[in-house]
């Protein structure tokens, strides 16, 4: 008997709307990461694309435990002299919370070109609307731990 190994032919992606309104941000990152790697499946392979497109809802009503919005600061550097740049937490969520999320999500995805394309298959908005009908996506729902 041979391990089962998936392809690029038996390979059937899917569609999932998540919200994750209330919830702890890392927790809710963490879990999108999941499905995006495709470690809900029984067929998961590691080295393969294996998981779904996800919808996330409500990326402005995350929850950050303790004093975070206020203590934490998100730094990036802009390759030039003396270009290091900082924003609060508490500033960037309220101004561009879809790029919270996905800068969570994308620091538990793999550092390599297969993590690249799976970042590309999670789609964020800040409401409850969005504008992927046409995909028929499925209701996922997060475990909500504390």
């Amino acid at each position: 008997m041979s391990t089962y190994m998936a392809n690029a032919q038996n390979l059937k992606k899917e569609w999932f709307v998540v919200d994750v309104a209330g919830m702890p941000a890392g927790r809710a990152a963490s879990q999108v990461a999941a499905i995006l790697r495709g470690k809900h499946k029984p067929t998961y392979t590691p080295h393969m694309d294996s998981g779904d497109f996800v919808i996330v809802l409500n990326s402005d009503r995350l929850v950050f435990t303790g004093k975070k919005l206020e203590n934490k600061y998100l730094r990036h550097h802009t390759l030039h002299p003396g270009g290091l740049k900082e924003v609060q937490l508490k500033k960037e969520m309220a101004e561009h919370s879809d790029r919270v999320f996905i800068k969570a999500v994308k620091g538990m995805l793999p550092k390599n070109a297969l993590g690249h394309n799976m970042i590309k298959k999670m789609h964020v908005y800040k409401g409850d609307k969005h504008e992927h009908i046409a995909q028929q996506p499925k209701v996922y729902e997060l475990v909500k731990r504390y």
